[in-house]
């Protein structure tokens, strides 16, 4: 099949981290969070917890295989967190560059990855490509998640389901300002007060109830009696059962008839799915792997999903609202079980493609190829890193078990869109070779780079296994999964190339969850969208053609055995999976919209519609034409890879960087 040449297209910076379930990959500084003083005392202003890598970031999916396969969810809190979290009031406030130090990001990279890197080199379709701009706003890029039950999720209704254990909004009223505040600093054991008392101003029996029921719910840890002081009545709230009170839902004063679990659905702007739940897991005062959910969502987006909290109330929750901007919580209910990842169907993406240049003819046909053909499932650019040492890299250093490489790969300077601090912590180890000086320059010990250096100094720089193992399991997995990928988009190339988009005897398909090869004179009875290709592992078989031989001399030139992908450690021992090889997106629909000024939203959120804002008008003529287009795609499929072959453009960082002159931030 013949390649066909790729067009220019302006992109802005940070805008080409788009995908479905994966964390993206941030290539911009991660703004801190704007909050309201409603929720926070002082003290407590830290919001921006990073517990996946930094520079390493890539999506978090350990997944491997195609729809229905998420990555496993991974207890937020990692090996050595208790010491992490002393580290937090150092961590938070020093996040910023000096101008001197920084890069100009277009400078930086120039050094990462383009798609022919990755084996991203060819298209399905034959129309001509146009240029356009993606996520210049991120709210130009909205995405909605797809239940198990089909429906998509939708943030439209925001009240609190009526529950007489709840306790009364009265609460609110009944307590001043001050008292919350002492009530909270004896929660957090912030003070050496052990008892807070609180004065029962005309007094009644109900009012001292919802008194009682109030602290209870708003501060768990805490539980309350009446005591006569001199005639007065006071409710007095001391500790149940010291610090960890603090750290567990309060089994005792959940209801039996009630579901364990309060079930939500969380809008958020411009935020990670981890980096939300750590959010709100710090507003509500407890540990975050009491949060369950189908798959994560990327950052520079908007994005609506469904969350479920053991032991929560809907009426806590609903309190956050007040307090923090650029997330609304709504649609609760209560349910007996929480949500697993991989449940979820896929997504439903509305996405917003700016100053397209493309005629109407183009935009027709692309947007015509999009929903008849589709488009090749590669593994999107954010899956390999944005720095000069992709993350495939060490992934394949895993599997070779060269340890003393991976070491280096994860350490070594390079150059890349890096913070400033991680640039002296490698520079540092590069001259002394010293993972607790290393260690010292690095402010945030939580990124990969931090995790791997304090696993050196415990256990040794003879012991990278042990080292390397500190790392949370997901995050290591998602190194080996990254070269898998790498790995897969080079033979999905191959395949294409030599076979074109025909089904050929010797190619596999799914029956089930078993892969059957296509025999000769059953391919009238498949098409190109049932083909798959496996991600090399122990567990799968090859194609019966020419491509099962590339995949043979692909891993032998990396020292890697193809009849042999046990690892000695179990972790690392590739089972194998299999991807479609074309994905054709399901409710595509499309329309070109003039406007004049790039600064205004082109369609209604969920938001917009709750405040009963009404959807823009637009003009029959304008300055510039946008393309708004709706699709879904089922999970572990990338949107970058859609909209890649609508404008035929390469969506690597680097590549925009030299097509773009101007950098609009």
């Amino acid at each position: 099949m013949e390649m066909t040449e790729m067009t220019g297209v302006s992109l802005k910076r940070g805008s080409i981290a788009v995908e479905d379930n994966d964390v993206a990959a941030p290539v911009e500084e991660a703004k801190r969070q704007k909050v309201s003083e409603c929720c926070l005392t002082k003290g407590q202003d830290g919001l921006d917890n990073n517990s996946l890598p930094s520079s390493e970031k890539m999506p978090g999916s350990p997944e491997v295989a195609g729809a229905g396969e998420d990555k496993k969810n991974s207890d937020v809190q990692s090996e050595g967190e208790e010491e992490e979290e002393e580290e937090e009031e150092e961590e938070d406030g020093l996040s910023e560059e000096s101008e001197e130090e920084a890069e100009s990001f277009a400078d930086m990279m120039k050094h990462g990855l383009t798609e022919l890197d990755v084996g991203i080199t060819k298209f399905v379709s034959s129309h001509q490509g146009f240029s356009g701009i993606l996520k210049e706003r991120y709210s130009d890029f909205v995405v909605h998640e797809i239940g198990k039950d089909g429906r998509i999720s939708h943030l439209n209704d925001l009240s609190v389901p009526v529950d007489k254990e709840d306790p009364s909004k009265d609460v609110l009223t009944l307590l001043t300002d001050e008292e919350k505040q002492r009530l909270e600093e004896l929660q957090l054991f912030k003070n050496k007060e052990t008892s807070v008392a609180i004065e029962v101003i005309e007094d009644t029996k109900e009012k001292r109830t919802i008194i009682h029921q109030g602290i209870k719910s708003l501060f768990p840890g805490l539980e309350t009696k009446t005591e006569d002081r001199e005639g007065k009545k006071y409710i007095v709230a001391y500790h149940a059962a010291g610090k960890k009170a603090l750290a567990n839902p309060r089994k005792h004063s959940w209801p039996k008839s009630r579901g364990s679990y309060c079930h939500f659905v969380l809008y958020k702007e411009n935020k990670d799915t981890m980096d939300a739940i750590n959010l709100l897991s710090k507003y509500l005062r407890v540990k975050p792997n009491i949060f369950s959910y189908m798959g994560t969502k990327d950052k520079r987006a908007i994005t609506v999903q469904e969350i479920a909290v053991l032991k929560i109330t809907a009426q806590r929750l609903a309190h956050l609202n007040k307090c923090l901007m650029n997330f609304k919580l709504g649609n609760f209910s209560y349910q007996k079980k929480p949500l697993k990842l991989g449940e979820l169907q896929g997504n439903h993406f509305t996405v917003v493609l700016r100053n397209i240049t493309g005629t109407d003819d183009q935009v027709q046909q692309a947007m015509n190829s999009l929903k008849e053909i589709g488009f090749i499932n590669y593994y999107g650019m954010q899956r390999f890193g944005t720095t000069a040492v992709p993350t495939y890299q060490v992934g394949r250093a895993i599997l070779q078990n060269s340890w003393a490489e991976v070491m280096d790969l994860i350490l070594k300077p390079r150059s890349g869109a890096e913070k400033g601090y991680l640039v002296k912590c490698r520079e540092e180890w590069a001259k002394t070779k010293d993972p607790a000086a290393a260690l010292r320059k690095l402010p945030v010990k939580r990124c990969v780079e931090g995790q791997l250096l304090r696993g050196l100094s415990k256990y040794g720089m003879k012991n990278i296994v042990s080292a390397f193992g500190i790392i949370p399991r997901n995050n290591r997995l998602m190194y080996i999964h990254s070269y898998q990928s790498y790995v897969w988009n080079n033979m999905v190339s191959k395949r294409i190339e030599e076979y074109g988009l025909k089904p050929v005897p010797g190619d596999l398909v799914l029956k089930g969850a078993t892969a059957t090869y296509i025999e000769e004179e059953d391919v009238n009875n498949y098409s190109i969208h049932d083909v798959v290709m496996p991600l090399p592992g122990f567990d799968i078989i090859y194609p019966k053609h020419k491509i099962s031989e590339a995949y043979r001399e692909m891993l032998t030139a990396d020292n890697l055995d193809i009849d042999n992908m046990r690892h000695k450690i179990r972790d690392y021992s590739l089972s194998g999976a299999y991807r479609k090889i074309i994905i054709r997106p399901q409710n595509v629909s499309w329309e070109v919209v003039a406007y004049d000024d790039p600064k205004i939203p082109l369609f209604n959120t969920d938001v917009d519609n709750l405040e009963g804002k009404p959807p823009p008008v637009f003009a029959s003529e304008g300055k510039y034409r946008a393309l708004k287009m709706d699709f879904s795609l089922p999970p572990s499929t990338y949107a970058t890879m859609a909209i890649r072959e609508v404008l035929k453009m390469d969506t690597s960082i680097k590549k925009q960087t030299q097509l773009n002159t101007t950098w609009l931030r």
